[in-house]
């Protein structure tokens, strides 16, 4: 029975760098959707225009083929399509929506949430970009902390007391 041939080095060097893309974009739209949720609602009540929202909501992922993704195990292309599944719900619901700037918001939040989720799994998944000095780029949040040993307070000089009659 003959042997499958291992796939070259370069398959290999493509999925890493189809996953660092996406990962690098969804921590891109992550951050921008962060930064800028607050903002956004306060220029579609004032301008009634969706335009902030859209443009924040925006990504590379568009212009990814097939041929990209098909680097990509099953899993983790099941994992960035609910990703991006989740995104275009939010994309949907701000380029047709006619609800109240904050009915929107409130639409927003529980989108978001979704997406957050979502993003959770893809970096569990695909992991987080790479720096651009090379390195990995690591989030964390505190768990639990050690409690440390309290420092000794300096020891003070003793005064006499004075008792009154």
């Amino acid at each position: 029975m003959a042997r499958r041939k291992k796939a070259p080095a370069a398959t290999d060097e493509s999925t890493l760098r189809v996953r660092n893309l996406i990962a690098l974009d969804a921590a891109h739209l992550m951050r921008r959707l962060n930064a800028r949720r607050d903002e956004m609602f306060i220029l579609f009540s004032r301008l009634r225009s969706r335009a902030p929202m859209l443009e924040t909501l925006a990504t590379r992922y568009t212009s990814a083929t097939f041929h990209e993704l098909m680097h990509l195990p099953a899993r983790e292309q099941t994992v960035v399509d609910q990703f991006y599944e989740c995104l275009d719900t939010l994309r949907w619901y701000f380029t047709y929506t006619e609800d109240m700037p904050s009915t929107a918001q409130h639409t927003f939040n529980t989108l978001h949430r979704r997406l957050e989720e979502a993003y959770r799994k893809l970096v569990t998944v695909l992991g987080l970009p790479v720096s651009p000095e090379g390195g990995t780029v690591v989030e964390a949040e505190v768990v639990a902390q050690a409690e440390a040993p309290a420092p000794e307070a300096p020891a003070r000089p003793r005064r006499a007391l004075k008792y009154l009659p």
